[in-house]
Protein backbone atom coordinates (compact mmCIF):
# COMPACT_ATOMS: atom_id res chain seq x y z
CA UNK A 1 0.00 0.00 0.00
CA UNK A 2 1.13 3.71 -1.02
CA UNK A 3 1.76 5.87 1.64
CA UNK A 4 2.24 9.58 1.10
CA UNK A 5 5.28 10.77 2.70
CA UNK A 6 4.18 12.80 6.12
CA UNK A 7 5.60 16.23 6.03
CA UNK A 8 7.99 17.60 8.79
CA UNK A 9 5.85 18.45 11.47
CA UNK A 10 5.19 22.55 11.26
CA UNK A 11 7.02 23.42 14.73
CA UNK A 12 10.21 20.74 13.83
CA UNK A 13 10.23 23.33 10.47
CA UNK A 14 9.79 27.04 12.38
CA UNK A 15 12.36 25.75 15.07
CA UNK A 16 14.90 24.67 12.72
CA UNK A 17 14.29 28.24 10.73
CA UNK A 18 14.46 30.17 14.44
CA UNK A 19 17.87 28.21 15.28
CA UNK A 20 19.43 28.91 11.79
CA UNK A 21 18.19 32.75 11.98
CA UNK A 22 19.71 33.26 15.29
CA UNK A 23 22.99 31.32 14.39
CA UNK A 24 22.93 34.26 10.88
CA UNK A 25 22.17 37.02 13.53
CA UNK A 26 25.09 36.18 16.25
CA UNK A 27 27.30 35.90 13.06
CA UNK A 28 26.48 39.17 11.92
CA UNK A 29 26.29 41.45 15.05
CA UNK A 30 29.89 41.60 14.93
CA UNK A 31 30.36 42.78 11.60
CA UNK A 32 27.13 45.19 11.91
CA UNK A 33 28.81 46.76 15.01
CA UNK A 34 32.03 47.42 13.06
CA UNK A 35 30.43 48.59 10.01
CA UNK A 36 28.37 51.38 11.79
CA UNK A 37 31.20 52.27 14.00
CA UNK A 38 33.06 52.63 10.74
CA UNK A 39 30.74 54.90 9.54
CA UNK A 40 29.84 57.07 12.68
CA UNK A 41 33.88 58.09 13.37
CA UNK A 42 34.44 59.87 10.02
CA UNK A 43 30.82 61.07 10.07
CA UNK A 44 31.21 62.31 13.73
CA UNK A 45 34.34 64.20 12.58
CA UNK A 46 36.34 61.68 15.43
CA UNK A 47 39.08 60.75 12.30
CA UNK A 48 39.23 62.76 9.63
CA UNK A 49 37.39 61.60 6.76
CA UNK A 50 40.58 62.79 4.67
CA UNK A 51 42.29 59.34 5.79
CA UNK A 52 39.53 57.16 7.12
CA UNK A 53 36.69 56.60 4.09
CA UNK A 54 33.14 55.91 5.41
CA UNK A 55 31.51 52.34 4.36
CA UNK A 56 28.99 54.26 2.21
CA UNK A 57 32.05 56.03 0.74
CA UNK A 58 33.89 52.81 -0.29
CA UNK A 59 30.93 51.01 -1.47
CA UNK A 60 30.50 54.24 -3.85
CA UNK A 61 33.51 53.81 -5.22
CA UNK A 62 33.09 50.06 -5.66
CA UNK A 63 29.96 50.85 -7.31
CA UNK A 64 31.52 53.45 -9.32
CA UNK A 65 34.34 51.06 -10.52
CA UNK A 66 31.94 48.26 -11.74
CA UNK A 67 30.03 50.82 -14.23
CA UNK A 68 33.34 52.01 -15.82
CA UNK A 69 35.17 48.42 -15.97
CA UNK A 70 38.18 48.91 -13.93
CA UNK A 71 36.42 46.75 -11.22
CA UNK A 72 36.34 44.05 -13.38
CA UNK A 73 39.90 44.21 -14.97
CA UNK A 74 41.76 44.51 -11.48
CA UNK A 75 39.34 41.48 -10.23
CA UNK A 76 40.53 39.45 -13.25
CA UNK A 77 44.04 39.91 -13.04
CA UNK A 78 44.05 39.22 -9.12
CA UNK A 79 42.43 35.98 -9.76
CA UNK A 80 44.44 34.94 -12.61
CA UNK A 81 47.99 35.65 -10.70
CA UNK A 82 46.75 33.74 -7.33
CA UNK A 83 45.11 31.01 -8.56
CA UNK A 84 47.48 30.25 -10.87
CA UNK A 85 50.36 30.56 -8.27
CA UNK A 86 48.23 28.54 -5.94
CA UNK A 87 47.43 25.74 -8.18
CA UNK A 88 51.32 25.44 -8.89
CA UNK A 89 51.40 25.23 -5.40
CA UNK A 90 48.96 22.71 -4.10
CA UNK A 91 50.38 20.73 -7.48
CA UNK A 92 54.12 20.72 -6.79
CA UNK A 93 53.97 20.64 -3.16
CA UNK A 94 51.22 17.43 -2.79
CA UNK A 95 53.49 15.56 -4.68
CA UNK A 96 56.62 16.56 -3.39
CA UNK A 97 55.21 16.19 0.40
CA UNK A 98 53.85 12.76 -0.36
CA UNK A 99 57.39 11.70 -1.67
CA UNK A 100 58.77 12.83 0.78
CA UNK A 101 56.61 11.36 3.61
CA UNK A 102 56.70 7.80 2.24
CA UNK A 103 60.09 7.12 1.20
CA UNK A 104 62.22 8.23 4.69
CA UNK A 105 65.37 8.59 2.46
CA UNK A 106 64.12 11.15 -0.09
CA UNK A 107 63.18 13.33 3.19
CA UNK A 108 66.75 12.97 4.56
CA UNK A 109 67.93 13.95 1.41
CA UNK A 110 65.83 17.35 0.38
CA UNK A 111 64.88 17.93 4.24
CA UNK A 112 68.42 20.58 4.62
CA UNK A 113 68.06 21.96 1.35
CA UNK A 114 64.13 22.70 1.95
CA UNK A 115 65.11 23.96 5.43
CA UNK A 116 67.02 26.74 3.84
CA UNK A 117 65.08 27.83 0.94
CA UNK A 118 61.86 27.89 3.51
CA UNK A 119 63.98 30.54 6.08
CA UNK A 120 63.97 32.85 3.13
CA UNK A 121 61.21 35.23 3.01
CA UNK A 122 58.93 35.30 -0.58
CA UNK A 123 59.59 39.19 -0.78
CA UNK A 124 63.15 38.92 -0.25
CA UNK A 125 63.22 36.56 -3.46
CA UNK A 126 61.23 38.87 -5.18
CA UNK A 127 64.37 40.70 -6.78
CA UNK A 128 65.96 37.27 -8.31
CA UNK A 129 62.42 36.56 -9.52
CA UNK A 130 62.58 39.96 -11.79
CA UNK A 131 66.12 39.38 -12.78
CA UNK A 132 65.40 35.71 -14.33
CA UNK A 133 61.31 36.04 -15.11
CA UNK A 134 60.96 39.79 -16.01
CA UNK A 135 58.55 42.41 -14.06
CA UNK A 136 55.69 40.48 -15.90
CA UNK A 137 52.96 38.35 -14.92
CA UNK A 138 55.63 34.72 -14.42
CA UNK A 139 57.85 36.89 -11.87
CA UNK A 140 54.49 37.46 -9.71
CA UNK A 141 53.30 34.08 -10.13
CA UNK A 142 56.53 32.90 -8.85
CA UNK A 143 56.40 34.60 -5.83
CA UNK A 144 52.50 33.87 -5.26
CA UNK A 145 53.62 30.07 -5.87
CA UNK A 146 56.92 30.57 -3.38
CA UNK A 147 54.37 31.66 -0.44
CA UNK A 148 52.05 28.78 -0.72
CA UNK A 149 54.42 25.99 -1.67
CA UNK A 150 55.87 25.75 1.95
CA UNK A 151 52.53 25.17 4.26
CA UNK A 152 51.26 22.40 1.93
CA UNK A 153 54.55 20.42 1.68
CA UNK A 154 55.06 20.71 5.58
CA UNK A 155 51.49 19.84 5.80
CA UNK A 156 51.51 17.09 3.35
CA UNK A 157 54.59 15.39 4.80
CA UNK A 158 53.32 15.63 8.14
CA UNK A 159 49.58 14.02 7.15
CA UNK A 160 52.05 11.56 5.46
CA UNK A 161 53.94 10.60 8.24
CA UNK A 162 51.32 10.14 11.03
CA UNK A 163 49.35 7.69 9.19
CA UNK A 164 48.74 5.16 11.84
CA UNK A 165 51.09 2.45 11.38
CA UNK A 166 48.04 -0.39 12.59
CA UNK A 167 46.07 0.43 9.39
CA UNK A 168 49.57 0.16 7.13
CA UNK A 169 50.80 -3.38 8.82
CA UNK A 170 46.84 -4.77 8.68
CA UNK A 171 46.53 -4.07 5.08
CA UNK A 172 50.09 -5.47 4.26
CA UNK A 173 49.08 -9.15 6.45
CA UNK A 174 46.06 -9.06 3.73
CA UNK A 175 48.80 -8.89 0.45
CA UNK A 176 48.08 -5.24 -0.04
CA UNK A 177 50.71 -3.77 -2.69
CA UNK A 178 51.75 -0.67 -2.06
CA UNK A 179 49.77 0.91 -5.10
CA UNK A 180 46.63 -0.28 -2.92
CA UNK A 181 48.70 0.94 0.57
CA UNK A 182 49.37 4.25 -0.52
CA UNK A 183 45.95 5.11 -2.39
CA UNK A 184 43.66 3.65 -0.01
CA UNK A 185 45.17 4.40 3.18
CA UNK A 186 48.02 6.89 3.04
CA UNK A 187 46.40 9.38 0.97
CA UNK A 188 42.84 9.27 2.78
CA UNK A 189 43.85 9.39 6.01
CA UNK A 190 46.85 11.96 5.37
CA UNK A 191 43.95 14.37 3.34
CA UNK A 192 43.25 16.29 6.82
CA UNK A 193 46.40 17.55 6.73
CA UNK A 194 46.96 18.39 3.32
CA UNK A 195 43.93 20.16 3.67
CA UNK A 196 45.22 22.21 6.32
CA UNK A 197 47.69 23.37 4.35
CA UNK A 198 46.31 24.44 1.76
CA UNK A 199 43.61 26.77 3.26
CA UNK A 200 46.78 28.24 5.35
CA UNK A 201 48.24 28.33 1.74
CA UNK A 202 45.25 30.54 0.61
CA UNK A 203 46.20 32.88 3.04
CA UNK A 204 49.59 33.58 2.28
CA UNK A 205 48.42 33.48 -1.91
CA UNK A 206 46.64 36.84 -1.05
CA UNK A 207 49.65 38.12 1.05
CA UNK A 208 52.26 37.52 -1.36
CA UNK A 209 49.61 38.64 -4.11
CA UNK A 210 49.37 42.14 -2.57
CA UNK A 211 52.90 42.20 -2.47
CA UNK A 212 53.63 41.07 -5.64
CA UNK A 213 50.90 43.66 -7.13
CA UNK A 214 52.62 46.77 -5.55
CA UNK A 215 55.84 46.14 -7.64
CA UNK A 216 55.68 46.44 -11.56
CA UNK A 217 52.07 46.08 -11.77
CA UNK A 218 49.22 47.92 -14.05
CA UNK A 219 46.18 46.25 -12.75
CA UNK A 220 45.25 43.85 -9.81
CA UNK A 221 43.20 45.05 -6.30
CA UNK A 222 46.85 45.20 -5.12
CA UNK A 223 47.98 47.82 -7.60
CA UNK A 224 44.67 49.59 -7.14
CA UNK A 225 45.19 49.78 -3.38
CA UNK A 226 48.42 51.53 -3.70
CA UNK A 227 48.06 53.54 -6.28
CA UNK A 228 44.39 55.13 -5.22
CA UNK A 229 47.56 55.62 -1.57
CA UNK A 230 49.56 57.72 -4.19
CA UNK A 231 46.94 59.66 -5.87
CA UNK A 232 44.91 60.33 -2.36
CA UNK A 233 42.01 58.64 -3.74
CA UNK A 234 41.17 57.24 0.08
CA UNK A 235 37.59 55.72 -0.77
CA UNK A 236 39.19 53.39 -3.68
CA UNK A 237 42.04 52.74 -1.55
CA UNK A 238 39.85 51.33 0.86
CA UNK A 239 38.13 49.62 -1.53
CA UNK A 240 41.17 47.90 -2.78
CA UNK A 241 42.27 46.44 0.76
CA UNK A 242 38.10 45.62 1.13
CA UNK A 243 37.44 43.27 -1.72
CA UNK A 244 41.13 41.80 -0.88
CA UNK A 245 39.73 40.56 2.13
CA UNK A 246 36.73 39.54 0.55
CA UNK A 247 38.73 37.52 -2.11
CA UNK A 248 40.55 35.74 0.49
CA UNK A 249 37.19 34.75 2.27
CA UNK A 250 35.82 33.21 -1.30
CA UNK A 251 39.15 31.07 -1.59
CA UNK A 252 38.70 30.32 2.03
CA UNK A 253 35.24 29.40 1.55
CA UNK A 254 35.69 27.45 -1.45
CA UNK A 255 38.70 25.38 -0.22
CA UNK A 256 36.90 24.79 3.09
CA UNK A 257 34.27 23.17 0.27
CA UNK A 258 36.35 20.94 -0.80
CA UNK A 259 38.18 19.76 2.10
CA UNK A 260 34.43 18.81 3.38
CA UNK A 261 34.38 17.12 -0.13
CA UNK A 262 37.25 14.87 -0.41
CA UNK A 263 37.44 13.91 3.64
CA UNK A 264 33.39 13.09 4.03
CA UNK A 265 34.72 10.23 5.72
CA UNK A 266 36.08 11.82 8.43
CA UNK A 267 31.96 12.48 9.45
CA UNK A 268 31.30 9.16 8.85
CA UNK A 269 33.80 7.80 11.50
CA UNK A 270 32.45 10.95 13.79
CA UNK A 271 28.91 9.62 13.81
CA UNK A 272 29.58 5.91 13.97
CA UNK A 273 31.93 6.92 17.29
Amino acid sequence: MNMAQTPPPRRTVTSRWLKTSRKALDSSIGILAFLALWEALPRLGVVNPGYLSPPSAVLAAIVEMAGNGALIKHLQASLIRSLAGLALAIVTGISLGLLMGWFARLERILDPLLQFFRQTSALALFPVFILFLGIGELSKVAIIFWASFWPILLSTISGVKQVDSLLINSALSMGANRRFLFLKIVLPSASPSIFTGVRLAGAYCITALVAAEMIGAHSGLGFLTLNSQEVFQIPSMYAGILLLAVVGLLLNFLLALLERRFTRWRRGLKHAG
